[in-house]
């Protein structure tokens, strides 16, 4: 075999094995992001996203406590509750018919989408709720939070269900599977962990990330786990637990991730160090650049799809649309944009 026969059979293998962590646009990307719209100008950071399930509405849960419900796609301001303290995270009920916010009160708060009514207030954690989610039967919630806790709470009645420890530090992501059987936490002790909502028992610990776990992500056929981290890295778990794609997030810190409604796309974002932090890139010839913060992946391989405009600052939580058809990202600048995805084929 010639040398070059030997290189390029080298080449093969490692396409093969997915060694290569760090992957570059390909060419004619079926799936393609271009910049709509944008939502408010928040003087505070908008902390999360998120579309109702029929995708007539469109959420935002900001620092200032405002969980505002936006008409989509018209864009005007329907309601606006009011979370004490600051908001921290949202989530709609399955039938769009509740939306819950976490607060840095400690508290998860579940309003009436229809009139905007206070129904219930989830007391217990002790310190910042970061995380908040509804099952998909919507006979549960799930919270997380500064108290190193995860909680379900049973939605129709507000008692808990369950109090799961585990984690060494702050619980900043929880998501039910999409069959409702599980629940998993993202913590900044590196770790994610699996675990049985029905007795609250601890199923697997997922072991990888070299930094702190910011969110984390059911993919909706329920194949798939996706994690992002402080580690720069996206991370997809297959469903008993191995290692399916290690994603280079683009950024030095990915603060969130989303899954597509059909499974088939992944989205990230995150933010860029400091200046204090910066010291390789300037001397790798990187002085005044700035990565974008969002970027589209292909699920079933981990190839980068595109790189997204960044939205003028730190990423801190993206949502599609129910119908596939738009991507939003919101962070710490105040601002939402939305972007209009297409030739999804």
């Amino acid at each position: 075999m010639t040398s070059f026969a030997r290189i390029a059979a080298l080449c093969a293998l490692l396409a093969v094995s997915g060694c290569s962590q760090s992957r570059q646009p390909i060419a004619n990307p079926p799936l393609k992001a271009t910049a709509e719209r944008t939502l408010g100008e928040f003087k505070t950071p908008v902390w999360q996203v998120a579309f109702s399930p029929d995708g007539k509405l469109f959420a935002s849960a900001s620092a200032d406590g405002d969980v505002r419900l936006w008409r989509w796609p018209e864009g005007d301001v329907a309601r606006t509750l009011k979370h004490p303290v600051g908001a921290t995270g949202i989530a709609f009920s399955p039938d769009g018919g509740r939306i819950a916010s976490a607060g840095y009160d400690g508290t998860v708060m579940v309003w009436r989408v229809a009139d905007g009514v206070l129904e219930r207030t989830l007391s217990g954690h002790e310190r910042t709720v970061w995380s908040v989610a509804f099952s998909p039967k919507g006979d549960r919630i799930a919270s997380s939070g500064e108290d190193k806790t995860v909680r379900i709470w049973d939605a129709r009645e507000g008692k808990l269900l369950h109090t799961l420890k585990g984690h060494e530090l702050n619980v900043w992501s929880v998501r039910f599977s999409p069959d409702g059987a599980r629940v998993a936490s993202g913590s900044f002790d590196h770790d994610a962990k699996i675990w049985r909502v029905a007795d609250g028992t601890l199923e697997r610990t997922l072991v990888g990330h070299s930094e702190a776990i910011v969110e984390l992500a059911f993919s909706p056929d329920g194949e798939a786990l996706v994690t992002g981290g402080d580690d720069s890295r996206v991370r997809v778990w297959r469903k008993d637990g191995s290692l399916a794609h290690v994603l280079d997030g683009g950024s030095d810190h990915v603060y969130a991730v989303a899954v597509s409604p059909d499974s088939r796309w992944i989205a990230s974002g995150g933010r860029e160090k400091g200046a204090a932090g910066t010291l390789f890139k300037q001397l790798a010839g990187r002085i005044g650049k700035r990565d974008p913060t969002v970027r589209l992946w292909r699920a079933s391989d981990g190839a980068l799809l595109q790189l997204l405009a960044d939205p003028d600052d730190d990423v801190h939580s993206l949502a599609f649309s129910p119908d596939g058809q738009w991507l939003a990202a919101s962070g710490a600048g105040g601002r939402i944009q939305l972007w209009r995805l297409a030739n999804m084929i």
